[in-house]
């Protein structure tokens, strides 16, 4: 049978998060306080970076794009899910799912560089301390930004045009919530070899390449504060890099789960793991960097409109 003989599919039914449709409002309710929950906690970490002096710092501005970030991939996926729970639907158009799947790809890409470089961050405060404003100099904040927002830009792109322009005229139930590119290559009708090597590669280059540079650098650092004269020194120091450890931790352990994976394997056991860092994890990660910082603590409270000063 040839491709132009068969039906193309105009819209993809998408698995709901929640299987019990008597406890609907429930869910509505849970998924409606994470999104504000994170919406809140995200814009609060960027504006406390823009207004608050004692966070103009390297550390901050690279924690403010991490946020940016999990803004736009929560909003990839929430306000449609919401709209299929109120709407008791669970449909998505081709080119709604396609821009999902680009928008998605590129902040969980782009998170994946941004964390290697927030470690390397913490590798230059922690082991080269006498150069580290010089070596994280304005100019150099911004480039390293540029070029992590560009090369997740282009690999999302690359990944997207190849899912696009793929075959897809039978099955439409995507095994997941949301448009990710392995449920939607099971779905395919046409040869997906030359996107499942881009995947593999994206693995290989970005996901083992920034996780290889991660434990490089913090190899160094553990080796720099086992040298580090008493243990309140030491704890000052690896204090500075326990927020980002946790978030590496959540982040890598979901993302490594779901896309380590060939297309054969079974999906409906992804849909936890999907839910972790497509819904917790940008809840989670403005909270893992405040609740133990003194200086956002600070910044809070010099920017709640109903805080007292005395």
């Amino acid at each position: 049978m040839h491709p132009r003989n068969l039906t193309k599919v105009s819209e993809f039914i998408l698995e709901g998060v929640f299987d019990n449709p008597h406890l609907q409002g429930l869910y509505i309710a849970i998924s409606l306080c994470l999104y504000l929950a994170a919406i809140l906690s995200n814009f609060f970490v960027i504006i406390a970076t823009l207004a608050h002096p004692p966070l103009h710092t390297p550390m901050y501005f690279f924690i403010s794009n991490l946020a940016i970030l999990d803004l736009v991939g929560i909003s990839s996926v929430l306000p449609k899910m919401l709209e299929n729970l109120i709407l008791g639907k669970n449909t998505i158009s081709f080119e709604g799912c396609v821009a999902q799947l680009y928008t998605f790809t590129f902040s969980g890409s782009t998170e994946l560089i941004l964390l290697t470089v927030m470690s390397y961050d913490r590798y230059l405060a922690i082991c080269q301390p006498l150069h580290y404003v010089a070596m994280m100099s304005k100019g150099t904040c911004i480039s390293l930004m540029a070029g992590v927002w560009g090369i997740g830009t282009v690999n999302s792109l690359i990944n997207t045009l190849l899912v696009a322009q793929l075959d897809f005229c039978g099955p439409n139930l995507v095994q997941n919530f949301l448009c990710e590119i392995p449920p939607l290559l099971a779905l395919s009708c046409s040869s997906t070899y030359l996107s499942e090597i881009m995947v593999y590669m994206a693995d290989i280059i970005l996901g083992m390449g920034n996780f290889l540079l991660l434990i490089l650098s913090y190899c160094l650092i553990i080796i720099t504060i086992l040298k580090i004269q008493g243990s309140a020194g030491k704890w000052k120091a690896f204090s500075t890099c326990s927020s980002h450890l946790a978030i590496v931790g959540l982040f890598y352990s979901t993302i490594i789960y779901t896309y380590i994976q060939p297309t054969s394997a079974p999906l409906k056991k992804n849909k936890t793991v999907s839910i972790m860092y497509t819904l917790v994890t940008p809840t989670l990660n403005p909270l893992i960097y405040s609740l133990r910082n003194k200086v956002i603590k600070v910044a809070f409270w010099k920017i709640v409109p109903f805080h007292k000063t005395y």
